[in-house]
């Protein structure tokens, strides 16, 4: 299959990780919920893990690869205090300031 389109995903979080399995059909999660979340990715998608903290969604449809993306980064999305969750690698989060102690 030859993969047109794809999107990368960057997971930042202690302990958060992604894995996939059964040749990219199956993705799980770690991202400190008690349990793994499992994903299955559809048909025309391919899935691959470079590193436990990035993920490749790949494809020649270039609407269900990034409705893919888009599903697995609301398992988690950014996270506005702390920066943690999943994002897109050339996604940008701004970043809040916290309470401020007197």
């Amino acid at each position: 299959m030859e993969a047109k389109f794809f999107r990368l995903l960057k997971i930042v979080g202690v302990g958060f990780k992604a894995r996939a399995e059964s040749e990219g059909r199956l993705l799980y999660l770690k991202l400190g919920y008690s349990h793994e979340v499992e994903l299955t990715v559809p048909p025309a998608v391919r899935v691959f893990c470079f590193k436990p903290n990035i993920v490749c969604c790949t494809g020649i449809d270039k609407e269900r690869v990034h409705q893919f993306a888009a599903a697995v980064r609301s398992c988690k999305p950014p996270e506005v205090y702390k920066g943690k969750g999943i994002m897109y690698m050339d996604e940008v989060i701004k970043k809040k300031q916290g309470k401020k102690s007197k």
